[in-house]
């Protein structure tokens, strides 16, 4: 795994690499699904009977940005798994780009959400502290805490606060 929680103050923010955008989100995905399954929830997940679909996202007030497609890619993982029951297990990403405006085209895999079990609940994903941004090689993103590894280009790296 690529994404590693840190605390702030009353919430939760999680750092997360890839090589590249279209990866970092699932990387990111991956990350929200660790902070929300107990332990034992993260062991049984894999095991439970497996869906497949596609889901596709667009920011709709700033559909050219990066950081505001993460946030909504986000938000459509905590809606499917409270709305839908849809547990996001693992997913390829494309980004698509049609005059400007960006779309997550996601082909996931998923299990029924109310077979994992959970022990935090994220109300909301902030704006808060977002960065999302691409690093050159060579360059080292400095670790917002000790728990967290700092990351060396190239690639790409998001830091992203939940309410809880």
């Amino acid at each position: 795994m690529s994404a590693w929680p840190w605390p702030t103050t009353a919430d939760v923010a999680l750092r997360a690499y890839a090589a590249s955008y279209s990866s970092l989100l699932i990387e990111a995905a991956l990350g929200v699904q660790s902070l929300l399954a107990s332990p034992e929830g993260q062991q049984k997940a894999p095991g439970c009977i497996r869906h497949y679909g596609e889901w596709r996202v667009q920011c709709q007030h700033s559909p050219e940005d990066r950081s505001m497609l993460l946030v909504t890619w986000l938000e459509e993982i905590l809606y499917r798994h409270e709305v839908h029951d849809q547990w996001f297990l693992e997913g390829a990403m494309k980004i698509e780009e049609v005059n400007g405006a960006l779309t997550a085209v996601a082909q996931v895999t998923w299990v029924v959400a109310d077979e994992v079990e959970r022990e935090l609940e994220i109300k909301a994903v902030t704006t808060h502290l977002l960065a999302v941004d691409e690093v050159q090689a060579g360059v080292t993103v400095p670790s917002p805490d000790p728990d967290v590894p700092e990351f060396q280009g190239p690639g790409w790296y998001c830091d992203v606060v939940f309410d809880i």
